[in-house]
């Protein structure tokens, strides 16, 4: 848990406000798949986005503001001081209302290098929240990673990818698992490749030091995302093109990126964005228990971390570990520095990663039918309001 005087505090938001009554989101320029409409309107009904409005609905006029769909976060540690790694269900709970303020909508936890059982029971834990809805399902970050490319993972718990093992948190996860990291270039990591594509789970290349040559072939067994592209892994390099540039290049790999301005420069982000392309980039936060929080000492696993000025680094050793970022700033950072086209930003943030999790049919973009979740910015892209299945987490006309 964390220690941290003065720590800053989420700024709490009244419990979901629904009244039942349906609602005409009305004035705001709304972020659609086929691009962004001025003064358009987005009608709510129960939990979903309705195709036209009764007569009786409540107009809320939200002039001078954006509409986009509410985020989803593919790769989160935790938040609001609490951690899905190591906490408690209520902690699991007060990290998940944390981001939810921030625009999550939707978010897959995930926990670090751990040993086996208890990896098992942290799945067994995260399940039930996934069965309630809580979390749309687990991300299993190591323990199969390389010692080379650790990052914030505890040396002394890495282990090979072997297949039965893979399956085992898996099997803990109880059809909620959604995503594994692996070093595809270790033993058995591409037989646990072709398990996990077996299984419908994502295999995803991450804290791998794998040559170009072995991460095509992670590829072509069943792997489709790359986690966090560029960290953890080896540079570019114009004799050794290493796992960066083949998982630019192809097209079947879905690059997570994290945007906080330490983990990408600019630059960076804009080479994902020309060479894998719009469609192929998904925004995540990586964020650790500091998140929506504040400063101070945190343990990450079994790992100390101190978190100064918003960056989370080892105690010992200094590596970065995970980020405090949270999707709204990610967002802005986006659309205001990186010069990304907000239709762009809308499809990294929400209707890249919910078609990853097969989620979107219900998730992801601003289509009658779908589940009412968005988020309300202001004219600069500062959270307003959020939305979750029709009921107000953060409310415009109280902010």
């Amino acid at each position: 848990m964390a220690t941290h005087p003065g720590a800053r505090h989420t700024p709490t938001s009244p419990h979901p406000v629904t009244s039942g009554t349906p609602l005409v989101l009305s004035g705001a320029t709304v972020v659609l798949p086929t691009g962004t409409v001025p003064d358009g309107r987005v009608v709510i009904e129960d939990t979903r986005i309705a195709a036209a409005a009764p007569e009786h609905a409540q107009v809320v006029d939200l002039s001078g503001h954006w509409v986009v769909p509410g985020f989803v976060d593919l790769h989160n540690h935790g938040g609001g001081g609490a951690s899905f790694t190591s906490g408690t269900v209520e902690d699991v709970l007060k990290g998940i209302h944390t981001h939810r303020l921030h625009g999550t909508t939707t978010l897959v936890a995930s926990t670090v290098t751990g040993d086996m059982d208890f990896l098992t029971q942290r799945a067994g834990l995260l399940s039930e929240l996934a069965e309630q809805g809580d979390i749309a399902g687990v991300h299993f970050e190591g323990p199969f990673i390389s010692p080379c490319r650790k990052g914030a993972h505890s040396e002394e718990l890495l282990r090979d990818p072997d297949p039965a093992e893979v399956r085992k948190l898996v099997d803990a996860a109880r059809g909620h698992a959604k995503m594994v990291t692996l070093a595809t270039e270790l033993p058995g990591g591409i037989d646990s490749v072709r398990l996990l594509a077996e299984h419908g789970v994502i295999a995803a290349i991450g804290h791998t030091d794998a040559t170009y040559e072995q991460t095509v072939e992670a590829i072509d067994a069943g792997a489709t995302v790359a986690t966090h592209l560029f960290n953890a892994m080896p540079p570019v390099g114009h004799r050794a093109p290493g796992p960066i540039t083949a998982l630019l290049e192809d097209g079947r790999v879905t690059v997570e990126l994290i945007n906080d301005g330490t983990h990408l420069h600019p630059a960076a982000l804009q080479l994902a964005f020309h060479h894998a392309g719009a469609d192929r980039v998904a925004f995540i936060t990586d964020a650790m228990d500091a998140a929506g929080f504040g400063d101070g000492r945190y343990m990450l696993g079994p790992l100390e971390v101190e978190v100064a000025d918003g960056v989370a680094r080892l105690v010992e050793g200094g590596s970065i570990a995970g980020s405090t970022l949270t999707l709204d700033r990610a967002f802005k950072r986006a659309v205001t520095i990186d010069r990304v086209p907000v239709t762009d930003a809308v499809r990294a943030l929400s209707a890249n990663p919910a078609r990853l999790l097969g989620l979107d049919d219900r998730i992801g973009s601003l289509e009658p039918g779908k589940d009412a979740d968005l988020v309300v910015l202001d004219a600069d892209f500062e959270l307003k309001g959020v939305m979750r299945h029709g009921a107000w987490v953060v409310d415009p006309r109280l902010v």
